[in-house]
């Protein structure tokens, strides 16, 4: 596999993947999006554009998008949902709660799961339900 941007997995090769590896991706895919979100709408510059994104990307912050999109989820996407949220974390970060942190992790294998299959519309589609205000 050569083209990172444009992947696409068999759903096999996804299904090998560890819970904690989906969220690892798929943290890069949320800051991503949140970083390009701020950059397009000009919601901050400067030394405040990093504070701004640590705002969304904090566990609290995610776990709030996430429960934006419960509703919008297809059975597939719920049970990826369900299993990084189950996933085998051994430390929680001190601004968060062990639950919140689950739905952040949930959320974040959901984007991973999303990116490996190639689903950018989808994406898109869940990320401007979380930047709802």
């Amino acid at each position: 596999m050569t083209e990172y941007f444009s992947v696409q997995l068999p759903d096999d090769e996804i299904r090998a993947i560890s819970s904690i590896g989906l969220a690892h991706l798929g943290d890069a895919v949320f800051e991503l999006l949140v970083r390009t979100y701020l950059c397009a709408h000009g919601k901050a510059t400067g030394k405040g554009l990093h504070r701004a994104t640590v705002e969304l990307v904090c566990a609290p912050a995610q776990a709030a998008a996430a429960e934006k999109i419960l509703p919008m989820l297809t059975e597939a996407e719920q049970a990826v949902f369900r299993r990084g949220r189950n996933a085998n974390v051994q430390s929680i970060p001190k601004n968060a709660s062990r639950a919140q942190y689950q739905q952040a992790t949930a959320l974040e294998a959901l984007l991973g799961w999303l990116y490996l299959r190639g689903e950018k519309g989808r994406i898109e589609e869940l990320f401007a339900a979380m930047m709802e205000e």
